[in-house]
């Protein structure tokens, strides 16, 4: 949970900076390859990593009530989704580099959709998931 507030802090700039983008027309390639890398290595390998790799796998050896199973597939579906968005920023960042200035428009819906999406997720994880699956969990574990 400490690495969703260090998450959120670096997405209130992709908000920030997006609304910077939009105004000047143009691009600031510099930290659209550091938020890229950002997205990458810490907030999906590192962080998500975590939770996927470890605790969502251990979780899958238990008997999940209905709604933690289902809560679960959900939060993976939005790790995808966050994946898929780092993908298309990418993507609309190619585009521009490239002569299509045109794609600014993508790099600032992706930057924005990033911002607008982790809370909501964070929220459900912390408030919602986290510490009521805490109970399929023997104090050894």
């Amino acid at each position: 949970m400490w690495e969703h507030l260090t998450i959120e802090r670096i997405l209130s700039l992709f908000q920030a900076k997006s609304s910077w983008m939009q105004q000047e027309n143009s691009i600031d390639l510099i930290f659209i390859d550091t938020s890229v890398d950002f997205m990458r290595t810490y907030a999906d390998r590192t962080h998500h990593g975590k939770e996927e790799e470890i605790l969502f796998r251990d979780l899958y050896r238990k008997k999940l009530s209905p709604e933690h199973a289902r809560m679960m597939t959900e939060l993976i579906e939005d790790h995808k989704y966050t994946r898929t968005l780092t993908g298309r920023l990418v993507e609309a960042k190619e585009k521009y580099v490239n002569g299509d200035k045109a794609a600014l428009r993508d790099v600032v819906s992706c930057l924005k959709a990033l911002a607008e999406f982790y809370p909501p997720h964070i929220e459900k994880e912390d408030k919602h998931f986290f510490f009521s699956i805490m109970d399929y969990f023997s104090k050894e574990e």
